[in-house]
């Protein structure tokens, strides 16, 4: 497996495609950003540890965002399934990361906030972000098609050799 291939995936990913929903993206393509990016956020998470004590993780959550959804949307139209069940579950999980963020930087007026909002709209935020980041989750392992769709022609064979 080439480390500068799946390197190169991602970087491609979130400078060129940054909100790209046109077009279809390979299941390999795909899952090997979503691997690339939990390292990445690993490693935020360390730093963040060592370092920032609390802020660092969520604006990567929040930059990732967009890319996360441009992915998951050309993923599942490489499915033939419409993309915008990624915008449900990567919206909801987005908001619920702004909210957060909101509340780590008002202190505890912010975290009295946030915990306000959580108990009356939050875990309905929650379980929406739950059902439909499940559903997305088990789109986008299904194969691709084969033949062009809707959306466009099949995506070229990618692998990270």
């Amino acid at each position: 497996m080439d480390i500068n291939k799946l390197w190169q995936n991602f970087l491609d990913t979130v400078t060129n495609h940054y909100f790209d929903l046109n077009g279809r993206v390979g299941r390999a393509q795909f899952w090997y950003f979503v691997l690339v990016e939990i390292v990445v956020g690993l490693a935020v998470g360390i730093v963040q540890i060592i370092v920032f004590q609390g802020i660092l993780g969520a604006i990567f959550s929040l930059a990732m965002l967009l890319p996360n959804l441009g992915m998951a949307t050309r993923r599942l139209q490489d499915t033939g399934r419409n993309g915008m069940l990624a915008l449900v579950a990567i919206g909801a999980a987005g908001l619920l990361n702004i909210i957060s963020l909101f509340a780590v930087i008002g202190g505890a007026a912010g975290t009295v906030g946030f915990m306000m909002l959580f108990v009356s709209v939050g875990w309905v935020i929650s379980l929406i972000a739950l059902v439909a980041g499940i559903a997305v989750i088990y789109f986008c392992a299904q194969p691709g098609q084969t033949e062009a769709n809707a959306y466009g022609p099949a995506p070229a064979a990618w692998t990270p050799q």
